[in-house]
């Protein structure tokens, strides 16, 4: 029933918005701002950068809002747009390196690691992940793009995109390792 009235609802203030209801739009916006501006700060470390390129989504969100079919959930519309808007924005900036070469290749072993470790510290060694690694990262794991829709988007090979997967879920498993050990000491 919950999902029901919460449809209902964005179904009207999508509705309202579209007449240039500025009640409206400020609904939504505060409806979806915390969560948009948390997927950007998984892209960009800087939180105001991150903020502006949320604030400059939200625009596009805005502007293309007749473009919504109503297929689908609106917040993963919303979220299309603030990653392709965070994209854009590290396109620009030219800071992102991918590589393509498997340096001290070792198979990680599923599991290994176990995970008691807070939401919050692993969204911090996320971001401590090398550009390149935290952006194929948060595509492929947290947003569910496969690897050659990561290629397509970010102009780079099916390849560079899987070895960037590797080096960050390898970074984040010794990072984890440090972080457990460091628990297991205090303790």
């Amino acid at each position: 029933m919950l999902k029901v009235i919460q449809i209902n609802q964005n179904t009207e203030l999508i509705k309202q918005s579209l007449q240039n209801n500025r009640k409206a739009q400020k609904k939504l916006y505060e409806k979806f701002a915390p969560k948009m501006l948390s997927l950007c700060a998984y892209y960009i470390k800087d939180i105001q950068q991150s903020e502006e390129v949320m604030l400059n989504g939200f625009l596009k969100v805005f502007t293309k809002l007749n473009q919504f079919s109503n297929k689908g959930s609106f917040e993963g519309w919303i979220r299309k747009i603030m990653v392709f808007e965070c994209i854009s924005y590290l396109r620009t900036k030219n800071k992102y390196l991918f590589t393509d070469k498997i340096e001290n290749f070792e198979p990680l072993v599923e599991n290994e690691v176990e995970l008691s470790i807070a939401v919050e510290e692993l969204h911090n060694h996320i971001k401590e992940l090398p550009e390149g690694c935290r952006i194929i990262f948060n595509m492929y794991v947290i947003e569910g793009y496969k690897h050659h829709e990561i290629a397509d988007l970010l102009n780079i090979s099916a390849g560079t995109s899987k070895t960037q997967l590797f080096r960050a879920r390898k970074a984040l498993k010794e990072m984890i390792s440090v972080h457990q050990k460091k628990y297991y000491e205090r303790s």
